[in-house]
């Protein structure tokens, strides 16, 4: 089943950011919402301000990291379009055994990335994780959405299930945004648990789902980036939000 985006089935709860009423249809065909499974970058905090500070920090005290994090993050989207079926360009192929299923993602763009800047991946993956991970931290609690942060927690209180998946890892930047208490379970690439696929493949989602004892009808997926968690949600048959860069 796809869903749009909706809150058809939530009675009495907080609503997630810019979502449209139900209608009187989607209300009788539509589970109430059970769970709520949140992205974390761009969605639980305001990610272009976040960017510019971490630009400007990297231009005064890591400017040799820049390439790094350049092509690291290419080479996310690189896998992600691989292993949906996309179609690589021109020196962008992707080795064989990556970019499919039964194997971490995040081990993958970290090997991907080494090979590429021809550096030790154990190193790395340390300074990626001091760069991506901790120093953002301060600038992720400042421009936190608090709204939403505090809508989760309602949501929870009332006896709602929450779950935070990730396509990056989550639990630095969970304690970053003094959210790590807001979710039940975490279902982040790069961690133990971690989901075999990228968005917008369903994997991490219905992984939550499952973990919630949840089925995936009764769940609302929360996110920035509709061609990823969008797509994933509606593959999942589950309901979707997109965050509003606006939205506070």
């Amino acid at each position: 089943m796809r869903h749009s985006e909706t809150t058809a089935g939530v009675r009495e709860q907080p609503m997630a950011p810019a979502l449209a009423m139900p209608t009187a249809d989607q209300d009788r065909a539509c589970p109430p919402v059970a769970a709520w499974l949140v992205d974390l970058d761009g969605t639980l905090y305001h990610a272009a301000p976040v960017r510019l500070c971490m630009a400007l920090e990297l231009l005064m005290a890591g400017p040799s990291w820049i390439a790094a994090i350049r092509t690291f993050r290419q080479c996310h989207e690189l896998l992600r379009s691989a292993q949906d079926g996309g179609r690589e360009g021109p020196g962008e192929r992707v080795p064989p055994g990556e970019g499919v299923p039964g194997s971490d993602p995040y081990r993958q763009q970290l090997a991907m990335t080494a090979r590429r800047l021809g550096r030790d991946p154990e190193a790395l993956e340390a300074g990626l994780a001091e760069w991506m991970q901790q120093r953002p931290g301060k600038w992720l609690a400042l421009f936190r959405r608090r709204r939403l942060l505090a809508q989760i927690a309602a949501f929870r209180q009332q006896g709602g299930r929450t779950a935070l998946v990730s396509d990056y890892p989550a639990r630095i930047k969970l304690a970053a945004l003094g959210a790590a208490g807001l979710f039940d379970v975490v279902v982040a690439s790069g961690e133990p648990g971690g989901p075999r696929r990228l968005k917008p493949d369903p994997h991490g989602y219905l992984l939550a789902a499952q973990r919630l004892c949840v089925p995936p009808a009764a769940c609302l997926v929360i996110g920035d980036r509709d061609d990823a968690d969008g797509e994933a949600a509606r593959r999942a048959g589950m309901r979707f939000c997109r965050v509003s860069r606006f939205y506070f």
